[in-house]
């Protein structure tokens, strides 16, 4: 079977373990393992929910942006930006 390759960061830091922590260094590696935009609205969700920092939002918002850049024009990556709207 084939993982999503952003799996692993959402098993070794789910979005409550990483965007708990203090640690602006640890939440900015963690964003950086994203490789999928699935993942980073994952992770969006849960700030959303609780802390809702703008500077995560933002950081977070940017690398769905660069994800979406990176995929091919298929037409599947166009009805993923409005959850970061």
């Amino acid at each position: 079977m084939s993982e999503r390759p952003s799996q692993s960061i959402l098993e070794a830091l789910p979005p409550a373990t990483l965007l708990e922590t203090g640690n602006q260094r640890l939440i900015r590696g963690g964003v950086a393992c994203m490789h999928d935009v699935e993942t980073v609205r994952e992770y969006v969700g849960y700030e959303n929910q609780h802390q809702r920092r703008r500077w995560v939002l933002r950081m977070l918002a940017d690398r769905a942006a660069t994800l979406r850049e990176s995929t091919p024009e298929d037409g599947s990556a166009g009805s993923q930006t409005h959850y970061l709207r």
